[in-house]
């Protein structure tokens, strides 16, 4: 079977790009396809190959990828992959649009429907660079949106990664999805049961991860707070922060997984669509205090690898604090829900599972499943 691995753009390293590693980590003989590539800037693909759209030949352009979006559906649809057997795309908003043969299988590994078309006001307070051109920029998204509904139909199958972004997909696209959470890789993280009374943020510094609520509740508490991470918001924040708040911009991975293991809490504020630093901090024996909406409803079970608060206010994360601070947390366990749920192998035998129905395989998993994917790649 020949197989094509299709990301948005490899221009940077975030969630999506660490998930679409794994994938070609997987499947090892795979060719890969992206609209543009910064070797420098993202993924290590060791030597393999890079298939890129006529994008790539633009000056400038890996650096102002975002400015793009007008011509990303259509280099996708111009790329060739009328000899693949199977299709893994890799999106948040644009490789879902490549054409595959008839006979062949699209599976859409679906990291969030296309944000900045969707939520246009929220993307655009994080990129304030973009804010002045707003009624420009509408008319063009308006188009935009036509086509990503109109591309939206192309995958055969959608797997989410959160039960929320499996809802998006069928109230946008008007598509079922399958639900299976993103891993991450436990090898980068250490545990420890011995904690120093710290509480941790890891973060990009934008507006709608709410790390101003967590600095307000945070000056009001007094306890010490440090914040990891860089972005637009951080002189800002900085600006309103008291003297038990340090922010330490971008750390190593070492430094970040040294931190995870030590902190008594990690705190989540933003509404996330998955979000795989609850996680992170639970693979380190450390519980996590969240905003108890999207993607944390999938991962974490209250009062035993964390606590919520429902209400995005200083006052409501002030309550959740002083709470979990007088609870007994075991750590061990904690550890384990996230080894046990949320590893590589896990999700991976899932993978497999819908890769293998949806080519007409061996399928090893339970009746309802291998019914309920088959039915979705009918559909």
């Amino acid at each position: 079977m020949k197989i094509a691995l299709v990301h948005d753009y490899l221009t940077q390293r975030g969630g999506a790009e660490r998930v679409f590693e794994l994938l070609c980590k997987r499947f090892p003989e795979a060719d890969i396809f992206t609209s543009l590539y910064a070797p420098e800037s993202t993924i290590d693909l060791s030597n393999r190959a890079v298939q890129t759209t006529r994008l790539q030949s633009l000056p400038g352009a890996s650096k102002y990828f975002r400015l793009l979006a007008p011509f990303y559906f259509q280099a996708f649809q111009a790329l060739d992959l009328q000899d693949y057997d199977l299709i893994l795309s890799s999106t948040s908003a644009f490789a879902k649009a490549v054409r595959s043969r008839r006979d062949a299988k699209h599976i859409c590994f679906c990291h969030n429907t296309t944000r900045f078309l969707w939520d246009t006001r929220t993307y655009l307070r994080e990129y304030g660079t973009y804010r002045l051109l707003y009624p420009a920029i509408e008319k063009v998204f308006s188009l935009l949106r036509d086509q990503d509904l109109q591309f939206g139909q192309t995958p055969d199958l959608y797997i989410a990664n959160s039960t929320t972004v499996a809802k998006r997909i069928r109230r946008i696209y008007g598509k079922d999805a399958i639900a299976i959470n993103y891993p991450i890789d436990s090898r980068r993280f250490t545990f420890s049961d011995q904690k120093e009374g710290f509480y941790l943020v890891s973060a990009r510094l934008l507006s709608y991860k709410r790390v101003d609520i967590i600095v307000e509740a945070f000056n009001w508490l007094g306890l010490p707070l440090i914040v990891i991470g860089d972005g637009p918001e951080r002189k800002q924040l900085e600006s309103r922060a008291l003297g038990n708040i340090r922010f330490l911009g971008h750390v190593s991975d070492t430094m970040r997984a040294q931190l995870m293991a030590k902190a008594s809490f990690v705190l989540v504020a933003a509404l996330e669509d998955y979000g795989l630093v609850p996680i992170e901090a639970n693979a380190s024996g450390t519980p996590v205090i969240a905003y108890g909406a999207g993607g944390v409803l999938d991962t974490q079970i209250p009062r035993q690898t964390g606590l919520f608060f429902m209400r995005q206010t200083p006052e409501d994360l002030q309550a959740a604090v002083l709470e979990a601070s007088q609870m007994i947390w075991d750590h061990a366990k904690i550890r384990d829900h996230a080894l046990s749920n949320f590893s590589e192998s896990v999700f991976f035998d899932k993978v497999d599972q819908t890769v293998k129905a949806a080519c007409g395989g061996v399928f090893y998993g339970n009746t309802s499943e291998r019914e309920k994917v088959n039915h979705l790649i009918s559909l």
